[in-house]
């Protein structure tokens, strides 16, 4: 895999670019279970993707050569004290006008309502209007996922969508959120040292 390879630090973790090392202990996590916990959690409603582990070292490969020169690499590594923990990921919904959203996976329920997504996402957000010319990050999530919803809010993500009763999960209806933050309103929270030491 030949990317640029990123490394960001925070106070308990740090998210890096995935290698060919990490590839397996990867893909342990998100498929080693027949129903795993997360998937409960990130978007169930949608299928996961049946992958062998062949089959997700070519995903992945392809992921990195998709990424145009010097593009930042759209899929990074959560580590907590050399333990590979769960991934941030960043994708265009529309990127003619720049509209970009972020996404999280912690797959471990070990290492859930410990803080670790707040600086996660701290971290990744911050990387994203570092790295482009982009006014909004936002976030996707759905009403059962209290916890991502918190999160957002943590970091002074507005609640800007609420599609009503549009996802069915085990036989009730939830509603799709749409958070985002814009770029002065995240200036404006680290001028203030509400997310920055």
């Amino acid at each position: 895999m030949s990317a640029v390879k990123t490394l960001l630090k925070g106070d308990t973790l740090q998210l890096r670019s995935i290698t060919d090392h990490d590839i397996p202990e990867l893909y342990q996590l998100i498929y080693g279970k027949a129903d795993p916990e997360w998937k409960k959690w990130d978007a169930p409603y949608y299928p996961l993707e049946p992958h062998t582990l062949e089959t997700y070292r070519s995903h992945e490969h392809a992921r990195i050569e998709r990424l145009r020169n010097g593009e930042p690499d759209s899929r990074l590594i959560i580590e907590v004290n050399s333990s590979l923990i769960g991934t941030v990921s960043y994708y265009w919904e529309h990127k003619p006008s720049l509209w970009l959203e972020v996404g999280i996976g912690i797959y471990s329920p070990a290492y859930w309502s410990g803080g670790y997504g707040t600086e996660a996402l701290r971290l990744w957000i911050e990387h994203m209007f570092a790295s482009f010319p982009i006014a909004r990050v936002g976030l996707t999530t759905w009403s059962k996922n209290q916890r991502m919803m918190r999160v957002g809010e943590k970091l002074g993500m507005k609640l800007e969508g609420r599609l009503r009763k549009c996802r069915i999960y085990e036989g009730k209806y939830y509603d799709s959120i749409r958070m985002g933050i814009l770029r002065e309103e995240w200036e404006q929270l680290k001028s203030r040292e509400r997310l920055f030491k």
